[in-house]
Parts: C-alpha cells; sequence; structure tokens
C-alpha cells in the first residue's frame, strides 16, 4: 500500500510520484498494481493476489447512485470473509467479486470506523472517504501486517514500509545516527522507527486513526480459566484448527514454511492434514537453510518424513 493526502494542492498533477511511491512496493505485490487520484488524495496498490484473481483489483472503488466514493487499499487477509458477505447481503449490499477486499470495502460503508471489530484476520488498510474528505488507517489486532506513515504540513504521507514515504520529495530521508543495528532487529516497527527521523508505525496494533485521532478498536482482556488439561486440550485443537482451516482459503497453490519449530511444524501438519482431508493434494513447505541452524532443519526434515511432504530447502 501507499498513499497520499494534501488538503492544498491538486494530486492529480502528481500521478507521477505517486506511481514512484507505489512502485516502491513492488517486493510485497509483483503480480499487479493499481494508482487511484483524485484532488486531495492519491491511493496506491500492489498486488499479491490470492483470492478472486481477475476480481479483486485495487484501489477499489465504491461508488453509489452518483455519490462521491470510498476508495479501499488493503494488504492481508479477513479470514471470516465469507461470513460477513453474507451478513452485509442481507443488509442489502451487492457484491461484484468474490475478493475479501470488497467485504472490507463494504464492511466501512455499513459499519463506518466500527468495521474493525467484525473483521478476523490480518490486514492493514487505509480507506479514503471522498465524501467527508477523511483517511481512516487500521491495523490488525497484533500488528501482524505493517503500516506508516508520515505528516505533512497540509496532510499525511503513508506506506506499508518507510520506502513508500520516502519516494515523494515531501519526505526527505534523514537517518538517526547510532541506529542501525537496532534497525536489522526482529521487529519491523520498532526497526523502522529506530533509524528513520520521525517514521512512525501507525496505528498501534489493535487501533485505527483517522485524522490525527488514535481509537483503541480491539483489547486483550483476561477470564478465569475454569477448564481441566482434558478440556483445555480440546478447545486448543478446536481453535487451532479452525485458524489453519480459514487460512486454507486460497485460489493459488498453497505452501507453508516449515523451520522445524513448535509453531511451523503444527501448523504445517494441520494444513496437510486438512487438505488431505478435503481431496486438495499434499501440502508443499519450504525451509531456509543457515549454516548455524543445523539442529532446526534436521527437525523440519523430520517434520516432512512424518507428513510424507515434499519440500523445498533454500540455502
Amino acid at each position: 500500500m501507499a498513499g497520499w493526502v494534501d488538503f492544498e494542492g491538486d494530486l492529480r498533477e502528481e500521478r507521477r510520484t505517486a506511481q514512484d511511491m507505489t512502485g516502491t512496493m513492488a517486493c510485497r505485490g509483483p503480480g499487479d498494481e493499481g494508482l487511484w487520484t483524485a484532488r486531495h488524495a492519491a491511493i496506491g496498490h500492489r498486488r499479491l493476489a490470492v483470492i478472486d484473481l481477475a476480481g479483486g483489483r485495487q484501489p477499489m472503488v465504491a461508488e453509489e447512485e452518483g455519490r462521491e466514493p470510498v476508495v479501499l487499499t488493503y494488504s492481508g487477509e479477513v479470514y471470516d470473509f465469507e461470513e460477513l458477505r453474507a451478513e452485509l447481503s442481507g443488509l442489502g449490499h451487492r457484491f461484484r467479486t468474490r475478493s475479501d477486499t470488497e467485504v472490507v470495502l463494504r464492511a466501512y460503508l455499513e459499519w463506518g470506523e466500527d468495521l474493525a471489530g467484525h473483521l478476523n484476520g490480518m490486514y492493514a488498510f487505509a480507506v479514503w472517504d471522498a465524501r467527508e474528505e477523511r483517511l481512516l488507517l487500521v491495523r490488525d489486532r497484533m500488528g501482524i501486517k505493517p503500516l506508516y506513515y508520515y505528516p505533512t504540513p497540509h496532510g499525511v504521507l503513508f506506506g506499508s514500509e518507510p520506502k513508500a514515504i520516502l519516494a515523494n520529495p515531501a519526505r526527505a530521508p534523514r537517518a538517526r545516527r547510532g541506529r542501525a543495528a537496532g534497525a536489522a532487529g526482529v521487529r519491523q516497527d520498532a526497526g523502522a522507527r529506530r533509524l528513520l527521523r520521525h517514521a512512525r508505525g501507525a496505528p498501534r496494533p489493535g487501533r485505527h486513526r483517522v485524522e490525527e485521532r488514535q481509537r483503541r478498536c480491539w483489547r486483550l482482556t483476561s477470564h478465569e480459566h475454569p477448564d481441566d488439561v482434558g478440556g483445555t486440550v480440546r478447545t486448543v485443537r478446536g481453535l487451532l484448527d479452525d485458524i489453519v482451516a480459514r487460512q486454507l482459503i486460497s485460489d493459488v497453490p498453497l505452501c507453508a514454511l516449515l523451520s522445524g519449530g513448535l509453531d511451523s511444524s503444527m501448523v504445517t501438519a494441520l494444513a496437510a492434514k486438512l487438505l488431505r482431508e478435503q481431496g486438495l493434494g499434499t501440502l508443499r513447505s519450504f525451509s531456509v537453510d543457515f549454516v548455524l541452524l543445523r539442529l532446526l532443519m534436521a527437525a523440519a526434515r523430520g517434520v516432512t518424513r512424518a507428513l510424507s511432504d515434499p519440500r523445498c530447502a533454500c540455502r
């Protein structure tokens, strides 16, 4: 994703710059690209298509009865999109595609900025509502999908990575001294903020931002755990089966990144079992071999042998 909102200039005359911003995201979306521009907004997208390859192109625009459009650029996947599509259809919405992108767009039209409470998935997205000339930035509950923004004197720049922002002349790149080591850490947001002056991860996980107002749309709560060991095992297994099954909805071939650790081994085994039960063949897995991590690679090989799973190892 990439975007630019400016309430002083005419961004229809800045299409080349908006294209440059969008182009920096080609590594995240090599399959397709799109750009929508209006006087005060330029919304770009690079796509890695997973669901509805032909119909899910972005940015996606909703324009009804001659009203000003609502435009969405969206990264990620909403796993309950089929249930939401049925609910929204019952509320009178009509869908042109099979994509989860259109479900998110229609959810905004129905619930406004409260839509995040209805979404189960990993996602980051931006909605430009031209009816009110308002930008909404939303990020998933755990912050899986990255989203950055940079306020300007007359608006804001945003993107899935800081380099989308840095492609705009309004934001000259300025690195902080001595922060390169921290930027190479495992946390995406923290690394970019440490290295680049004024770069912000937006919004924080489980929150969304409207204009310069940030609102929490989800909070983790704790409850007493009354189940015994057997009940806990059954509950966790049921949750895992549901989670993995939802993530197998795809119009392209599926694969798993298998490190050999507990989490990836569990997900790979459950996915392989579900695909076999559905008659969809064997799950292909991939592993990255680091010279100093032979133990993990041996574990990954053990998992693939147990699953009779063809695997491509990348060194």
